[in-house]
């Protein structure tokens, strides 16, 4: 199997859990690729997410690792055998950060996340999302634009279907107030976000201004919850794209701050009442 140049941030994650199996077990790279039959280069390049694992060879390197977790196990078999979807086809026309953020919403069992200044990706009309590209900095051609809201309005089918992935969202009062578009395109924002938090497995709360200061300020997290606890991943914005944490001191981190935001925000019920005066004012 060929090497790989630019290895998607999932590609990437299943090479630094190779390297926490073999680490834990106290191998080293010489031993566990002779394990696998392959030199310590393409072992090393296999930690890098810059070449592929069989099944079967990680399978062998989980039992010689002594992990008896057949479900982490099963779980990095099918990162291994993840093959290409629909995001692809946007691969070369937009920026790999958000092709690895549209991969890693998919493999979300559950989401949490947190918005202070920004609707949801996850939640926001075409109209709303085209608005925020326009004012884009450099600015970007139409084209560039349309091909940005079409993928972005792709990513939402997470939370259709049977199979739709579990979401809690937590929005500031800022973030609700904010015009982008102008009033009627604001209420339109509005109309579907309380349309969303109708559904089962969507769970909006929110955060008025009068709940004072809360851990987390100002800043965009989403904690992806993997099939198994131990492929739980964030992503945080930052100013030169997207960033993917995934050490278990960041994870406990994020958890306790979304677990703190959730507790000065308003309850699902009133939260919804409070989107309703909202819109009502535009």
């Amino acid at each position: 199997m060929a090497q790989r140049t630019t290895p998607t941030e999932r590609q990437q994650r299943l090479g630094a859990e190779l390297r926490k199996l073999r680490a834990a077990a106290g191998l080293s790279a010489e031993y566990a690729a002779g394990l696998l039959g392959v030199d310590r280069s393409r072992l090393s390049n296999m930690e890098a997410g810059l070449r592929p694992i069989s099944p079967e060879r990680l399978r062998t390197l989980a039992c010689n690792c002594d992990c008896r977790d057949e479900k982490y196990v099963d779980a990095l078999v099918a990162m291994a055998q993840s093959g290409r979807c629909w995001w692809e086809k946007y691969r070369g026309s937009l920026p790999a950060g958000l092709l690895d953020i549209a991969e890693f919403e998919w493999h979300a069992v559950r989401m949490r996340t947190a918005h202070t200044v920004h609707i949801p990706g996850l939640l926001q009309t075409s109209d709303h999302a085209t608005t925020i590209f326009r004012v884009a900095v450099p600015p970007m051609p139409q084209h560039e634009i349309a091909l940005r809201v079409a993928h972005r309005m792709e990513r939402q089918q997470v939370l259709d279907g049977d199979g739709a992935c579990g979401y809690e969202g937590i929005i500031h009062e800022a973030a609700l107030r904010m015009q982008f578009g102008g009033r009627t395109i604001a209420r339109a924002q509005l109309d579907h976000l309380l349309a969303m938090s109708e559904r089962d497995n969507v769970t909006l709360r929110v955060i008025p201004f009068d709940a004072g200061e809360f851990p987390g300020a100002g800043q965009t997290v989403i904690y992806a919850e993997g099939v198994v606890t131990q492929l739980d991943a964030v992503q945080v914005d930052s100013t030169h794209g997207p960033e993917f944490l995934h050490l278990d001191a960041q994870l406990a981190r994020y958890r306790s701050q979304l677990d703190g935001m959730a507790r000065v925000s308003l309850a699902p019920e009133h939260s919804r009442d409070f989107i309703h005066a909202i819109a009502r004012q535009l």
